[in-house]
C-alpha cells in the first residue's frame, strides 16, 4: 500500500488523483500508525523548510517514519519541500532535516540568474539524468517538470543525485539514496511525465 502523508504540508489529493486515475492503491494518512503497513511513503511539502519540519516533527510522524525508512527499508518520495527536508538542514532555517540523504539547502544566487522573475524558479525545466533509476523509466528529460521554489539540495556526494536542472547553476532536481528519493519538482502538476515518474514509484 502506497502511503501519502498529510501531515499538514503539500497537495496530498492532487497525487491521489493520479493514482486513483492509474487505478493504483493508495491512502491518504493522517496517524503515525497508518503507516505501520506501508510499502512505499510519499512524503509531500510546501513552503519554508523550518515551517514543513517542523509540522512533520509535531505531527508524530517522524519516529514512525525512521523505523520504516532506515529500518525497514521502504521506499520513500520527498516532493518539493519533501525533497529538502531530507537533508541534514538549510540556509532558509535552523532547525535540523531527517539527514537521510547528507548535504544541505542553498537559495538559489539571483546574481547569475538571466531570466525574469529570477527567483523563485518557476515553471517547465529539463531534467538530465545522472544514473539509471527505475523511477525515470520512461520520462521525457527535454520536456521535464513543474517547478516552483528558492532553494535546492546540494548534495555532499555526488552519487545521491539522481538529474540535474540547470537555472543558473547545475542542481539537484532529483536525489536518491538507496530506498530514499527525493524530486524538487512537483509531478503532480507535471503532466505525462508526472504521471509516469508516480507510476514508477509504485512498482519499485
Amino acid at each position: 500500500m502506497i502511503c501519502i502523508i498529510n501531515y499538514g504540508s503539500g497537495n496530498v489529493r492532487a497525487i491521489g488523483n493520479i493514482y486513483d486515475r492509474l487505478k493504483i492503491s493508495y491512502k491518504i494518512v493522517t496517524k503515525p500508525l497508518e503507516i505501520l503497513h506501508a510499502d512505499r511513503i510519499i512524503l509531500p511539502g510546501v513552503g519554508a523548510f523550518d515551517e514543513t519540519i517542523g509540522m512533520l516533527n509535531k505531527s508524530g510522524f517522524r519516529e514512525m517514519l525512521e523505523r520504516k525508512v532506515s529500518q525497514e527499508n521502504v521506499p520513500v518520495l520527498g516532493i518539493c519541500v519533501g525533497m529538502q527536508i531530507l537533508s541534514e538542514g538549510s540556509e532558509e532555517g535552523s532547525l535540523d532535516g531527517l539527514g537521510w540523504i547528507k548535504g544541505r539547502v542553498h537559495k538559489f544566487d539571483k546574481e547569475i540568474i538571466k531570466h525574469k522573475p529570477k527567483i523563485p524558479h518557476l515553471g517547465w525545466n529539463s531534467i538530465r539524468s545522472t544514473k539509471t533509476s527505475k523511477l525515470l523509466e520512461g520520462i521525457d528529460e527535454m520536456l521535464g517538470f513543474y517547478f516552483i521554489h528558492s532553494y535546492y539540495f546540494k548534495c555532499a556526494n555526488e552519487q545521491d543525485i539522481l538529474t540535474t536542472t540547470h537555472y543558473g547553476v547545475d542542481f539537484s532536481s532529483a536525489v536518491n539514496h538507496d530506498n530514499i528519493y527525493g524530486v524538487q519538482f512537483h509531478p503532480e502538476k507535471s503532466h505525462q511525465n508526472g504521471i509516469t515518474l508516480l507510476k514508477n514509484f509504485a512498482s519499485l
